[in-house]
């Protein structure tokens, strides 16, 4: 028929109903057609990986806790760096959100004028932040107290933990590249003139005789052992807040920060500070919470140890317990990494709507992928990805369209 045809009366009435139901149906029919959340979260895992992979993930909706998407839930994987969250967990509600680390130097011996008769004890506490300049600042309240001299030597004491400086199913190439030594006095994440120092107690120590010869405090030089008999406590410092050592450990992937954390998790509440205990402390934490453990094992606090293992359902139960309690849901809104922002998001998630709405944790090692967080107030997600080895590429690529997914939805 020709555009200029011209149609009987009835046909044109006709025609028009026609035209009138296609225009009608036509919404229902593309609604219809349209893959559902579980389709399109299903196909945004899919990956050709060289090898075999585990590829699992979870969706919470926050508003209800009901659980949207579910793939290989309860597989039991390697988490890398998402077994930060658990960690942080427990150190917000064992420890609270304004601990802070201290170090402190004690003084064996007595005090005689201007002199202590005896030696300088500077005792650590795990605090991963402590620097030169903080120790300068020590040196310098030590001298506006009116010491000029110290007899003894400058000791240096990191027995609040243990004597091991790595974790069980580090790789031998982890040590001192992934992490500094886990000693419980470290005095600029072990390093010296860029180079990582051998025995990070005794190089606190000799960085703080430094401290004090600078300020006109002399000493005779720096050993490293406990302090012995009786002591006097004649300065502290602190580190920042751990809500703000947690930005660092959270949103950069600090490995450092978040082994101290756990060690000293265990050093508070169980009275050791070692590895093992901190993670009775976290499992401790999770079980309060009703977090499900089953295929759930915690070895360190940073997710580089071979032996850690997670679940998506434990951690997408973790991310929504975090979210209904307001004051661990702040910290941990704040500490996660943003795309386009400092951290290891800042390449990644940079297209709209995923770049305003994904906060979130990542983790990497060779053989374990990860990405764990928040998509708006509406959704926890979780994506777990083990193989030997994993494509970090095809892994990422997988992640962010499982996140971009659910952006969409909460736009819509």
């Amino acid at each position: 028929m020709s555009e200029g045809t011209l149609l009987p009366v009835g046909l044109r009435g006709s025609f028009a109903a026609l035209a009138a139901c296609v225009t009608l149906l036509a919404p229902a029919a593309a609604a219809a057609s349209a893959p559902t959340l579980d389709v399109q979260l299903e196909r945004a895992l899919a990956t050709r990986p060289a090898s075999p992979w585990t590829s699992a993930g979870l969706v919470v909706d926050l508003a209800t806790g009901q659980t949207l998407f579910s793939r290989a839930a309860d597989a039991s994987l390697e988490p890398a760096s998402n077994e930060k969250l658990p960690v942080t967990f427990a150190a917000l509600t064992e420890l609270g959100p304004a601990y802070r680390f201290r170090t402190e130097v004690l003084g064996e011996g007595h005090r005689a004028g201007d002199t202590w008769v005896g030696n300088l004890v500077l005792k650590g506490f795990g605090d991963p932040s402590l620097t030169s300049h903080r120790l300068a600042l020590v040196a310098d309240e030590l001298w506006q107290d009116g010491i000029r001299r110290v007899t003894g030597h400058v000791v240096g004491d990191d027995s609040w933990f243990d004597a091991d400086r790595g974790v069980a199913g580090w790789r031998p190439e982890f040590y001192g590249i992934e992490s500094p030594p886990l000693s419980a006095l470290v005095v600029d994440r072990a390093q010296r003139n860029d180079k990582l120092v051998r025995d990070a107690p005794l190089a606190a120590a000799a960085a703080f005789d430094r401290a004090l010869w600078a300020r006109g405090i002399a000493a005779r030089g720096a050993v490293a052992r406990a302090a012995r008999g009786r002591t006097t406590l004649l300065a502290t410092t602190k580190s920042p807040q751990l809500w703000r050592l947690l930005q660092v450990m959270d949103r950069d992937s600090d490995n450092f920060t978040a082994e101290l954390v756990l060690k000293e998790l265990g050093a508070e509440k169980l009275g050791e500070g070692s590895s093992a205990a901190g993670a009775q402390v976290v499992v401790r934490a999770l079980q309060a919470a009703g977090i499900p453990l089953t295929g759930v094992r915690i070895v360190d606090g940073s997710g580089l140890s071979r032996d850690d293992r997670a679940t998506p359902r434990e951690l997408g139960a973790l991310l929504a317990a975090m979210w209904a309690k307001p004051s661990v849901r702040d910290v941990v809104w704040r500490s996660l990494a943003t795309p386009g922002t400092p951290g290891t998001l800042e390449h990644r998630l940079l297209k709209q709507p995923a770049r305003a709405l994904v906060r979130a944790k990542t983790g990497t090692t060779d053989i374990a992928s990860a990405l764990s967080g928040y998509v708006g107030t509406q959704f926890a997600f979780v994506v777990l990805q083990n193989g030997d080895p994993v494509d970090w590429q095809a892994a990422h690529a997988a992640q962010d369209r499982f996140v971009t997914a659910l952006a969409r939805r909460v736009t819509t």
